[in-house]
């Protein structure tokens, strides 16, 4: 599998609007569950948000609820994070993962996916 690249991070000030991508090249997309993490150094890498692999069930992390929107482009097998009302808190690399399940249970365990992108760092300034 070739790794999956992220795009779209970058600085924005508190209160702006971002939006991150991540191509991906998943020969059976729709059998993957699909997420993004975030990790800030000497933290633990934190799950954002998932989508399942059929269907438009989400799950989000508290901190982004009503502010992050995750959706995924079947066609062109893009897995895509909509980030408004950013916070200083959301600055974080940025990771998409996927995970070769048709379910997102327990979606917020790094170590149940199989397949990383390199990241993309936000950084949302106050």
């Amino acid at each position: 599998q070739v790794q999956p690249v992220e795009s779209g991070g970058g600085s924005v000030q508190a209160g702006g609007s971002l939006r991150l991508s991540c191509a991906t090249s998943l020969f059976t997309w729709r059998t993957y569950c699909m997420a993004w993490f975030r990790q800030v150094p000497g933290k633990e890498r934190e799950g954002v948000a998932a989508i399942y692999s059929v269907g438009t069930a989400t799950h989000y992390a508290d901190s982004v609820k009503g502010r992050f929107t995750i959706s995924r482009e079947n066609g062109n097998k893009i897995l895509s994070l909509h980030m408004s009302s950013l916070k200083p808190e959301d600055t974080a690399m940025y990771y998409c993962a996927a995970r070769y399940s048709t379910s997102c249970i327990n979606w917020k365990i790094p170590q149940g996916y199989e397949i990383w992108g390199q990241g993309t760092q936000v950084t949302v300034s106050s």
